[in-house]
């Protein structure tokens, strides 16, 4: 899928492994820069290696927006919960390269991963956001995310407590739910 953009032509497509250094990049600008990833060490290429495999093995898609051949975000999904009752259910995320920030490309990589969600009659998509990131939950609310509850001073980073809101997207599938 490719979208326009006044500088240059963003194209949405699945990562490949080709991808991984720059998506480390944005991933570990998020942890380093950003309270969008509760976590304080940056990640290792053979990290994102794994991530990537799993991801993979489970179907789980990961997609990435690349301009002038540079990939400028990525957006995934993957297990809410470990449990086989949630098996309907996972979270979201979007990340974008930090001189990327504000260009509209999160709302670009968001539709195909909803369209995958859907033809794999997923349910319930949740995102989990720092309650202080209104870019972020502005940007969930355009999609129909709602909020569905705040966690008080859950994470600590950067020297003060964080509050992490979770955000709900209900699909209309599946068609036919299974219990096992």
């Amino acid at each position: 899928m490719t979208h326009s953009d006044k500088n240059a032509e963003i194209l949405i497509r699945p990562a490949t492994e080709d991808d991984l250094a720059e998506i480390l990049y944005i991933y570990n600008d998020a942890i380093l820069n950003t309270t969008s990833v509760y976590n304080y060490l940056p990640h290792t290429l053979e990290m994102r290696k794994e991530w990537f495999l799993q991801k993979q093995q489970e179907d789980f898609p990961v997609l990435v927006a690349e301009q002038k051949g540079i990939v400028t975000g990525f957006s995934t999904y993957g297990h809410f919960r470990a449990w086989a009752a949630y098996k309907y259910s996972v979270e979201v995320s979007v990340y974008i390269h930090p001189e990327y920030r504000g260009k509209g490309i999160a709302k670009l990589l968001y539709p195909p991963l909803f369209q995958k969600a859907k033809e794999q009659q997923l349910h319930a998509l949740m995102a989990g956001i720092d309650a202080s990131n209104i870019a972020s939950i502005r940007l969930h609310e355009q999609f129909g995310f709602k909020t569905v509850g705040l966690f008080k001073e859950v994470g600590y980073k950067f020297d003060k407590w964080l509050d992490l809101q979770f955000m709900q997207l209900l699909l209309e599938t599946p068609e036919q739910p299974v219990s096992k």
